[in-house]
């Protein structure tokens, strides 16, 4: 019986899984969404061949970075920290699965099909595979060699477990979060007093907890099952919420407020990867955004002007600055410009529908999709030091935390009209005053933050503060866009007063 049911389950998600690729091929943007799975696909085969590239050289990293340390040790306490880690970029970046589930309800297909389809098909993400690329090498290398097949073993079933449970916990958050937004803000909270803890007030050691755990394997491995359940039962609690949640007449209504947005990995996030996918046309459609991104891809180039010099790879100044005009050049460029882009029909938004909360979620989503794919692409300068690749990893954070913010707070002070098919060179249309105060906060602040730490004889502490601020900003996103949304509703008037003078 059981067996049968497995086969019919196995026929029902392939039956799915052709009906989606039939819609793909057959959509009128086909060519256009190929164009886009290609680029994605190259930037996730990139990240993937880096992890691939860490997990089999993890021995010499692990090595240098605690010489003091047995390999096994080292490597058992990072686990947990990368895990933790991993589940706050899920939080932020990881898609919900999709499927028009409305055609399917009036035909004679069990619901538990349909849940059990979306539920299983969130497994294929590159999320799970960064873990086994990353540690599996390492467990084949060293593990296997020092503590034997068993232990080795034990290893992979808690990794796997602690992938999965990761997964199902993230979407779980994240659906729960998109009814209501009190839940995100709970949990970021206690992530940040997690992180806090350990990195600052050094109450506990993460590390060090997860060593005692994965150190317990090598007498019990049997305490691997403990992930594996805990991925059980999160998977379980996914199902029965999407079982709950699968009702007719709100995926009625949902659809008729949703369009196609031609940008299919957009679709999971609503009215939101709605505004983003118009904002991605008006930057290809018009000239002077479109500069924006040029201007973006031209900065990828400008670590070599440092990196190359040893003398400046030995102070971080140079690195903090180069680490943020890197990852924050488009935010910084574009961003100042948040209602400008919109100015000939400023009034039409005014009067419209839209939830001003979601055209600020749009923004800061575009944002952070802009600066993951510039950080990605500049990785490679981790061939002048590990260093380097690090600060430009805590710049990034503090951009998609922090610079966004200043960014988009400060947008509100500019109401003067741009026209978007005027070349960028030598146009200052839409520049004012506001721009230029805008560059004291924004490459000060974590100059200011630094300072002190370095001072006192500790600039890693300088920067690890960088780090925490800008992943608290991060994680509390929900919060600053209440209170930019409560200072535009202030501030509403003056912009399209402004916007009204050509």
């Amino acid at each position: 019986m059981c067996i049968l049911c497995v086969e019919l389950l196995i026929t029902m998600i392939t039956i799915f899984l052709q009906h989606e690729l039939k819609s793909f091929w057959r959509s009128r943007n086909t060519g256009k969404n190929l164009a886009v799975k290609i680029i994605m696909g190259i930037l996730i085969l990139y990240l993937l061949l880096c992890a691939l590239s860490v997990g089999f050289f993890m021995d010499v990293f692990l090595n240098k970075l605690f010489p003091k340390q047995d390999l096994i040790v080292s490597f058992s306490g990072i686990i947990l920290v990368y895990f933790m880690f991993e589940f706050i970029s899920r939080t932020q970046l990881q898609e919900l699965p999709t499927l028009k589930v409305q055609p399917y309800l009036q035909l004679p297909i069990k619901r538990n099909s349909l849940v059990q389809y979306l539920a299983l098909t969130s497994i294929i993400s590159a999320f799970n595979l960064i873990p086994v690329l990353l540690f599996m090498p390492f467990i084949a290398k060293v593990t296997t060699v020092k503590a034997g097949g068993g232990v080795a073993w034990a290893y992979v079933v808690t990794i796997l477990g602690l992938m999965i449970f990761n997964n199902y916990l993230a979407l779980y958050i994240k659906r729960k979060a998109s009814v209501n937004g009190w839940i995100l803000v709970a949990i970021t909270a206690l992530l940040v007093f997690i992180c806090l803890g350990d990195f600052v007030w050094h109450i506990y050691s993460i590390r060090d907890l997860s060593y005692h755990f994965f150190g317990r394997l090598f007498s019990q491995p049997v305490l691997a099952l403990i992930p594996v359940l805990l991925a059980v039962a999160m998977y379980y609690i996914n199902f029965l919420y999407l079982r709950d949640n699968l009702y007719l007449e709100e995926l009625s209504k949902k659809a008729s407020q949703k369009s196609s947005t031609e940008y299919p990995f957009l679709d999971s996030y609503g009215i939101t990867g709605e505004l983003v996918a118009n904002e991605i046309k008006l930057i290809i459609r018009n000239k002077r955004p479109n500069s924006a991104i040029k201007v973006s891809c031209m900065f990828l180039l400008y670590g070599l002007l440092f990196y190359t010099k040893p003398a400046l790879q030995h102070s971080d100044y140079p690195l903090i600055l180069v680490g943020m005009l890197m990852s924050g050049i488009f935010i910084i460029n574009y961003g100042q410009f948040m209602f400008s882009w919109q100015g000939a029909h400023f009034d039409g938004l005014l009067v419209s529908k839209m939830n001003f909360g979601e055209f600020l979620k749009a923004k800061y989503l575009l944002f952070t999709m802009v600066s993951t794919i510039t950080f990605i692409l500049t990785t490679p300068y981790a061939y002048f030091g590990w260093r380097i690749l690090i600060v430009q990893f805590i710049m990034y954070l503090w951009n998609i935390g922090v610079s966004a913010t200043i960014i988009l707070y400060t947008a509100n002070y500019n109401s003067k009209r741009i026209d978007l098919s005027k070349a960028a060179a030598f146009n200052w249309e839409g520049a004012g005053a506001t721009q230029w105060l805008l560059a004291f906060p924004l490459f000060l602040t974590p100059v200011i933050i630094y300072l002190p730490c370095k001072l006192l004889g500790s600039p890693n502490t300088g920067l690890a503060l960088i780090a925490l601020v800008g992943l608290a900003f991060l994680l509390t996103r929900n919060f600053w866009v209440e209170k930019l949304k409560e200072n535009f509703y202030k501030r509403k008037y003056t912009i399209a007063e402004g916007f009204r003078n050509k």
